[in-house]
């Protein structure tokens, strides 16, 4: 196991975006702060209306430098 990986989370959103707005808020941290894997991105619904399957990403904390 690499203890240099922090613990990540699994968050859906309607759009990739709004899936990376609810883990910032999930996490209380700015979006320099966290490394993005996208695991799916959201299907649109009939017509290019609201999604038929939404977006999921998978995010973990970027470690600190040692120095800060």
């Amino acid at each position: 196991m690499d203890n240099n990986l922090s613990k990540s989370i699994e968050v859906e959103g309607n759009t990739v975006e709004d899936a990376i707005k609810k883990a910032m808020n999930m996490l209380k941290v700015s979006r320099e702060e966290i490394i993005v894997k996208i695991v799916c991105e959201e299907k649109k619904g009939l017509f290019g209306m609201k999604a038929a399957k939404p977006a999921k990403i998978k995010v973990s904390l970027r470690k600190k430098a040692e120095n800060e």
